[in-house]
């Protein structure tokens, strides 16, 4: 079996890779069996001569190879037919910008493996860059409220080359007794969680949060049965609520009244209820004066992501009054940080945490006869079709 390492192609720019040199010689080492290749990058956070000093070939061609992987979206011009292809497609959701692309994998007979579908037997993700999301927003949501208040001035994440560099320059600055509030449990939350932790800011439980005034920094970490609850006066639990989010509404408000940041790291389903309303944010007892949105759903359930920003502008202001985009610096404006693609910022501790986790889950079922399913359930098409678990991509597909 023949596996080759694709180059990134999307715009902007992606720096990072599925596996570092020390995962491919790893690779080549425990699978002598496999042959790999990697495909010449001139964008790429590890170069090509970091590769080839470890005895990996690399090349300019890699048509010859059956597996290829990547991290975003290949270009339709560059897919190569009849060939297996791993990559972050941002298909699964029915995102109309990416329609042409999946159509062109079913034409091409392509067999599609997306990241996301990546999963074990409980269909619990299996790999991701989800921490490095939370890591980076974390990061960036100190530095807002920095910004925004004239306090400190720290450079991008994207400048630094790791997690420690980020921790380092936030634990040099000196914040006022600020409560911060985050939103989730996942990788996402966790990550922005180790942010926290490492700035040696005091973690509370959400009622002492609600009720305690604090002479430092503090922050909670709250959940779905947190900041929801049921419409009605049925009995409400977590499950419950996944089963049934229709039936509930938001009880975030509790928490805007007090909080200085709030950093969204929670998954949202598209059925999902609102969790921070634009009558929340409105309030004249509001407090909130920076959301980071780490999960970043446009028009989804925080009212002031009104667009995803960018690395290279990464801050916006949103003006609750009038619903609109204001610059930052608006006496009345509330700092949105809504950077969509924020591991690419850390990209290569992004790349080795991704390669490691893909070395874990992946590359045994290639190996083993896909023993655990991993392969199968991942993926999307197959012969130009989609898979039993993926057809409700069909309208889609079709522009219905």
């Amino acid at each position: 079996m023949k596996f080759g390492l694709i180059k990134e192609r999307k715009n902007p720019p992606d720096r990072r890779v599925v596996f570092t040199p020390e995962e491919v010689a790893r690779l080549q080492k425990e699978h002598p069996e496999a042959q790999i290749k990697v495909e010449s990058s001139d964008i790429r956070v590890f170069t090509d001569e970091q590769y080839k000093a470890l005895g990996i070939e690399v090349t300019e061609d890699v048509s010859d190879c059956d597996v290829l992987f990547g991290v975003k979206e290949v270009p339709v011009d560059s897919l190569i037919p009849n060939k297996k292809y791993f990559f972050f497609s941002h298909t699964i959701k029915k995102q109309a910008h990416n329609r042409k692309l999946l159509q062109a994998i079913l034409d091409k007979k392509i067999d599609l493996y997306d990241h996301e579908t990546i999963v074990d037997a409980h269909y619990k993700r299996l790999i991701g860059f989800g921490r490095y999301a939370g890591i980076v927003g974390a990061y960036n949501g100190m530095r807002a409220f920095g910004l925004k208040f004239e306090l400190f001035s720290i450079p991008k994440a994207e400048t630094l080359v790791s997690k420690d560099d980020l921790v380092n320059k936030l634990r040099r600055q000196v914040l006022p007794p600020i409560k911060i509030v985050l939103t989730g449990h996942g990788k996402v939350a966790m990550g922005a969680k180790e942010i926290l932790d490492g700035m040696r800011i005091k973690e509370v439980l959400p009622e002492h949060f609600l009720t305690k005034i604090y002479s430092e920094p503090v922050y909670t970490q709250i959940d779905v049965m947190d900041y929801y609850q049921r419409k009605d006066d049925q009995p409400a639990s977590k499950e419950d609520f996944y089963k049934n989010p229709t039936q509930y509404t938001s009880n975030f408000e509790r928490f805007s009244k007090v909080s200085d940041i709030f950093m969204a790291g929670h998954f949202y389903g598209n059925e999902g209820p609102e969790i921070l309303s634009r009558e929340m944010l409105n309030a004249p007892d509001c407090k909130i004066k920076v959301v980071a949105d780490i999960s970043c759903d446009v028009d989804g359930p925080i009212a002031c992501t009104i667009k995803a920003s960018t690395i290279a502008d990464p801050l916006f202001g949103y003006l609750p009054s009038e619903d609109k985009e204001v610059p930052y610096t608006h006496p009345a404006a509330i700092v949105v940080m809504s950077v969509d693609n924020l591991p690419c910022e850390l990209p290569k501790d992004a790349s080795e945490g991704f390669g490691e986790m893909f070395m874990q889950h992946v590359i045994p079922a290639f190996f083993n006869g896909d023993k655990d399913g991993i392969l199968d359930r991942a993926k999307m098409t197959e012969k130009g079709k989609l898979t039993k678990r993926f057809e409700y991509l069909q309208d889609y597909v079709d522009g219905k």
